[in-house]
C-alpha cells in the first residue's frame, strides 16, 4: 500500500510539475478542505428553496415544480446534443448512443405529464393561472434551442409560409418566419401577444447567435453529410424517427391531453395563460415539424400527427 501511495504522489508531482503548479499547496488544499456532502455536491437547499408561489393554491407548486424538473431534462437533451455536433469520428455506435440517450429524456418526460393532466386540481389551476399571466410555458427558450440544434431553420418554418423560402435563405428571414412565433398571435388581428414579444426581447440574440454557430452543422445536416455506410445504419435511422416523433409529435400530444383537460369546457375554450393559441400552435398535424425530412416516406409526411388530431377534435369516430 505504501508503494502504491508513492507512487500516486509521484504521478501527481509530474502532474503540477508540467503545468507549473505546486503539488504542496495542492495537498495543503486537500488537508484544509472540507469533506463533501451529497447536499452539498448538489446544492439542495437552493434547489428546494426554488420553488416560490404566487398564490395560496397548493397546487401551484406542483406546477412550478413539474416545469422546473422539465427544464432540467430539457438541459440534458443539449448536453447530448452538442456532443453529437462537437463529433468528428462519424462512427454509428457514438451517435446511436447519444440519440438513445436523448429518446430517453424524452420518454420520461412523456410519460411523467400525467402530472399535469390528473395531478392537479382543475378548479385550483384555473384560479392561480391568472397570477401567471403573461408567463407562458411557450417561452420554453431551451426547447427552442434543441429544436435550432436538430434541424435547420427552415426545417423549423411554419407550413404555411415554407413555399415562399428556401434552405439557403437569410437566417434573419427564416427566424421571422419560425413556426413557433404562430402560436403567440391575437388570432383576430394577428399581432404578437406579449408573452411572444417578451420572449423574442430576451432570446432573440441568443437564438441567431446559436443558428450560426450550427448553420450546415445541426444533427439533421451533420447525418447527411454521414459516410454512406453509417448514413445507411437501421439502428442509426430508427434512433432518429424515435427522436423525431418523441420531439415533434408524442411531447405536443401530452401538452394537447393537459390543455384539453384544463381549458376546455362545454364546448368552449378557455384562453391559454399568455394568450397563446393553443389549439392551432400544440397539433402536431397543423405544425408539421419534422427534424428529419429525408428518413421519412411522403405518406409519412403527409400523414404527420394527424390520426391523433383527428381524434381529439371527432372524438365519436
Amino acid at each position: 500500500m505504501k508503494l502504491e501511495i508513492e507512487a500516486q504522489i509521484k504521478s501527481l508531482e509530474e502532474k503540477y510539475k508540467n503545468s507549473g503548479q505546486d503539488l504542496s499547496s495542492y495537498l495543503d488544499g486537500l488537508l484544509y478542505e472540507r469533506y463533501l456532502t451529497y447536499w452539498d455536491y448538489i446544492h439542495l437547499d437552493t434547489l428546494l428553496s426554488l420553488q416560490i408561489p404566487r398564490t395560496h393554491f397548493p397546487d401551484e407548486e406542483i406546477f412550478i415544480m413539474y416545469h422546473q424538473i422539465t427544464e432540467l431534462y430539457f438541459k440534458l437533451i443539449i448536453h447530448e446534443q452538442k456532443q453529437i455536433i462537437d463529433d468528428k469520428v462519424q462512427k454509428a455506435d457514438f451517435l446511436i448512443t447519444k440519440i438513445e440517450r436523448i429518446n430517453n429524456y424524452y420518454k420520461i418526460l412523456i410519460n411523467s405529464f400525467n402530472v399535469m393532466i390528473n395531478g392537479m386540481d382543475r378548479a385550483q389551476f384555473l384560479k392561480y393561472r391568472m397570477a401567471l399571466l403573461p408567463a407562458s410555458g411557450f417561452q420554453s427558450a431551451q426547447f427552442r434551442m434543441i429544436e435550432l440544434y436538430s434541424t435547420s431553420m427552415y426545417n423549423l418554418l411554419h407550413p404555411s409560409v415554407k413555399h415562399n423560402f428556401s434552405s439557403n435563405s437569410a437566417l434573419e428571414d427564416l427566424y421571422e418566419n419560425i413556426y413557433w412565433k404562430k402560436g403567440a398571435v391575437d388570432t383576430e388581428t394577428n399581432e404578437k401577444t406579449l408573452t411572444l414579444k417578451q420572449f423574442e426581447y430576451r432570446y432573440t440574440p441568443r437564438f441567431m447567435r446559436i443558428a450560426k454557430e450550427v448553420q450546415g452543422t445541426t444533427i439533421y445536416e451533420k447525418y447527411l453529410n454521414l459516410p454512406k455506410e453509417v448514413k445507411n445504419n437501421k439502428l442509426l435511422i430508427e434512433a432518429m424517427k424515435q427522436l423525431d416523433v418523441n420531439a415533434n409529435v408524442n411531447w405536443n400530444l401530452m401538452h394537447m391531453g393537459a390543455a384539453y383537460k384544463h381549458l376546455s369546457k362545454e364546448k368552449q375554450t378557455i384562453d391559454a395563460t399568455g394568450g397563446t393559441n393553443w389549439k392551432e400552435y400544440l397539433p402536431p398535424s397543423f405544425q408539421k415539424i419534422i427534424f428529419f425530412p429525408e428518413i421519412w416516406s411522403e405518406n409519412e409526411k403527409a400523414d404527420w400527427g394527424k390520426q391523433w388530431v383527428e381524434h381529439m377534435f371527432n372524438p365519436q369516430k
